[in-house]
């Protein structure tokens, strides 16, 4: 059973949320789990006046997702920073290469689910998640989200993300606030919980 986690990330924010995930994953029996980035779109100039290049060494080892990876999994785990309630712009560029699996109805029947990070609480997790549904629904991949059986997303006794979409992280305004354990223990139960559908699927 092949789990594959697609993300994005400009600070480190999403890719912290992206390891939990595969941990999580990972505790499934059976599970080959493999992580990628999708390709950035930036240049190397305009990274370095938003002061990206530093935080993006983290995970410069990560590989860069080809389109046709997405085929050869059985559960596609999506990670995305907001950007204005919606999926930034490398994430939706890359999918929008993925033309031709649609045509030959490739996802059809794959297990695909969503996490996120924004600025500010209520910076647009939920409906970047449910828009970036709409585009899993297309390719007919089955939904997952985070279910209530992960309990951390009830919690009114710190700001924390998490909501039945999908595990979530806040960076703040000035993106200091990196995930909290409350958020990574949301994104270990999505990956885990991806992971035990996939397999039954499978199965």
């Amino acid at each position: 059973m092949k789990i594959l986690v697609v993300f994005y990330s400009m600070y480190g924010h999403v890719y912290e949320m992206a390891q939990a995930v595969v941990e999580g994953a990972k505790k499934i029996p059976g599970a080959d789990v493999d992580i990628r980035q999708v390709p950035e779109t930036l240049s190397d100039d305009v990274l370095e006046k938003m002061g990206a290049i530093e935080a993006k060494k983290a995970f410069s080892h990560v590989p860069v997702c080809a389109v046709e990876e997405l085929e050869k999994a059985n559960a596609v785990i999506f990670g995305t920073p907001t950007r204005f309630g919606n999926m930034c712009g490398q994430m939706r560029q890359f999918l929008n290469a993925t033309g031709q699996l649609w045509a030959n109805g490739s996802l059809i029947g794959k297990v695909g689910s969503v996490f996120v990070s924004s600025a500010t609480q209520h910076g647009g997790q939920e409906s970047t998640i449910l828009s970036f549904h709409t585009t899993l629904l297309h390719h007919g991949f089955v939904v997952v989200g985070l279910p209530y059986s992960f309990q951390g997303q009830m919690r009114i006794d710190e700001i924390t993300g998490g909501s039945p979409y999908g595990a979530s992280t806040i960076a703040g305004g000035d993106g200091a606030r990196m995930p909290s354990e409350n958020e990574l223990a949301g994104a270990r139960f999505q990956g885990r919980h991806v992971a035990e559908i996939a397999g039954k699927l499978v199965g």
